[in-house]
């Protein structure tokens, strides 16, 4: 059976051409690297671009299987100087067996913030509220955006590269009252990395 598959799928070249060909100037950039095909659109026209890529006849990508956030400040050792935030989604033509990877980046990084793909594909719908939990990304018009990953009243996102690895509160059993509280988080930073102490020219080093 994959073998069958194999044989049908098309180049990555010919799906590069046919997203090229679908989008048109609602595509910032599709790129072919490693046999990968990747889309940037802008948040403007985020929408519109899953939309095409969806009903297409050359494209046909009837399942999305996979949506996450990223936080790229501290990419290439902060040297990135871009928008910080972008939201990745992964698609899948079952029909034409070919795949592209759709990225976005939320224009304001005070209040990132894109379009929902739910109506788009409804397998978005969890996907994109874990994106907001952990990354704080707010999709608009989403049907049901709350936390799903972190408890009630967390603060904060926690996939952000800022938030502290400590977090920001913890959870106690407060034997006086009989019931868990939170309460500001009680450890302090501390370098857990061993101290390495080797012999003069160990394995031969100078």
């Amino acid at each position: 059976m994959t073998e069958h598959l194999a044989a049908v799928s098309p180049a990555p070249e010919a799906t590069r051409d046919a997203v090229i060909a679908a989008l048109g100037d609602k595509a910032r950039r599709v790129d072919l690297k490693l046999g990968e095909v990747t889309v940037i659109v802008t948040a403007q026209n985020y929408l519109a671009a899953a939309r095409i890529l969806r009903d297409d006849p050359a494209c046909r990508f009837e399942q999305l299987i996979d949506l996450c956030g990223v936080d790229y400040s501290e990419y290439r050792m902060g040297e990135w100087d871009g928008l910080r935030y972008a939201v990745t989604s992964h698609l899948l033509s079952v029909s034409l067996n070919q795949r592209v990877r759709l990225r976005v980046f939320a224009p304001d990084d005070e209040l990132p913030e894109v379009d929902s793909l739910n109506d788009v594909w409804s397998s978005a719908n969890w996907f994109e509220r874990e994106a907001f939990d952990l990354y704080g990304i707010v999709f608009t018009g989403h049907v049901d955006l709350r936390r799903i990953l972190t408890d009630y009243g967390f603060i904060g996102h926690p996939f952000r590269k800022d938030f502290p690895v400590s977090g920001e509160v913890e959870m106690i059993y407060d034997a006086e009252k009989k019931r868990v509280i939170y309460q500001p988080v009680s450890i302090e930073p501390r370098e857990i990395t061993p101290r390495i102490i080797r012999e003069e020219k160990y394995g031969g080093l100078q």
